[in-house]
């Protein structure tokens, strides 16, 4: 690798620390932030809130390894078995958290339409073993390429490091025994399109299902609590409460429509953005990649956080610990001011 190519790639290197250091520490905070609060509230410990607790540890996982995912689609210089741990831990940790997302959603969906068979579902009366299919199943698949589903050997990568000097300078590889570490050389092209439209494609469409459906079973019986409404009062014309009840819902409503979009469309844009280069086997800007994957995984990673925020029971011991630090500082500025004087 000469000097152009070795100062192009730290620069990449540079933009994806700057990027997602950052976005990753945010992550990785709040997450924590809400695990302590359902660690020290005695009344959240119960099977529903152990699998938002699953779903954080996956997502503070994510936001570990968020810096390590846009490096992926580098080229670099890496020895087999580092460049297969760069490329699988990330995507493992990836769909655990995907799978667990399905499940919390799963769950809270059952709860909401089916609520009498809800305290019977295998996932409460086996928690270990929903533990299990959440995160084996990732393990199993990201851990594919390792067991020889791959690239590695491939009669044009072997050349990459051994033969021609200019394929090496143009794939950021080098000849002194070094292997080229690419993305296309641990995960072959059926393995991403399986990832794609086999696993990541169909859990966001069935998070999306399950909450518009959560939505229309909500309106329901929101048309249901006002008409008893006024048939009790006996009037024609919405009553102050069924406006704000009308209000509230349309409000949730906006809530969750702003948080697909702001969450998963960067995502799918990512996604479908990188499965049409893929397909055409062209080259982008590298600048270009590395925003789009940085937003799209980052704004994904924060779904669990929207959920967790919003739970003031989560929040409640941080917001304790914070209003007394506040009141600890007002004191000792109050009583500097006073000395002072």
């Amino acid at each position: 690798m000469d000097y152009n190519d070795s100062h192009a790639l730290l620069s990449r290197e540079h933009l994806i620390y700057v990027i997602t250091v950052p976005l990753s520490a945010s992550i990785i905070l709040a997450n924590l932030v809400i695990i302590l609060g359902i660690s020290w509230n005695r009344q959240l410990h119960n099977t529903p809130n152990y699998f938002f607790l699953s779903l954080l540890v996956a997502d503070m996982c994510t936001g570990v390894a968020l810096p390590f995912i846009p490096l992926m689609g580098l080229n670099r210089e890496l020895s087999f078995s580092a460049c297969l741990v760069a490329h699988v831990f990330p995507n493992f940790l990836f769909l655990a958290f995907l799978f667990n997302l399905v499940m919390v959603h799963y769950e809270r969906y059952i709860c909401i339409v089916d609520p009498l068979h809800y305290n019977n579902l295998w996932m409460h009366r086996s928690f270990p073993l929903a533990l299990l299919v959440v995160w084996a199943p990732p393990l199993l698949y990201a851990s594919l390429p390792a067991f020889g589903w791959n690239n590695w050997t491939g009669p044009d990568w072997n050349d990459c490091c051994a033969g021609s000097q200019e394929f090496a300078a143009h794939s950021n590889c080098s000849t002194n025994g070094t292997a080229c570490c690419s993305y296309r050389r641990v995960f072959p092209n059926a393995f991403i399109y399986l990832e794609v439209y086999g696993l990541v494609l169909p859990a966001i469409l069935t998070i999306a299902g399950m909450t518009g459906r959560v939505l229309w079973i909500t309106r329901g019986q929101l048309k249901d609590i006002c008409r008893l409404h006024r048939s009790v009062e006996r009037g024609s014309q919405a009553s102050d409460r069924e406006q704000r009840l009308n209000l509230r819902y349309t409000r949730c409503v906006v809530a969750v429509s702003l948080t697909f979009l702001a969450c998963w469309v960067p995502y799918l844009i990512y996604m479908h953005v990188c499965i049409a280069v893929l397909i055409s086997d062209t080259k982008w800007s590298s600048t270009t990649h590395i925003v789009l994957s940085c937003t799209g995984i980052g704004s994904m990673a924060v779904v669990p956080l929207v959920l967790g925020l919003a739970n003031k029971q989560y929040t409640e011991p941080a917001y304790k610990v914070l209003q007394k630090l506040r009141d600890r500082w007002r004191r000792s500025t109050r009583g500097s001011d006073e000395a002072e004087v």
